[in-house]
């Protein structure tokens, strides 16, 4: 089932504060988060992510 278009997508709100903390301090670090179903917005792209499946982390690279 896909999310309404009237809504808009969903992107965790700690998620995107983590990820502007991290390009206003300029470091490139892995970003930690259990948040699987948040959707990907431009500000996320070139940094990395540490996604939890259930068991361990996954490191995700974020491109266009």
């Amino acid at each position: 089932m896909t999310r309404s278009s009237i809504k808009g997508p969903f992107v965790n709100e700690r998620l995107l504060e983590k990820v502007l903390k991290m390009t206003a301090t300029g470091r490139k670090d892995a970003i930690k988060t259990w948040a699987r179903a948040s959707s990907i917005p431009p500000e996320f792209v070139g940094l990395t992510f540490l996604v939890h499946n259930g068991k361990v982390f996954k490191e995700v690279y974020v491109s266009e």
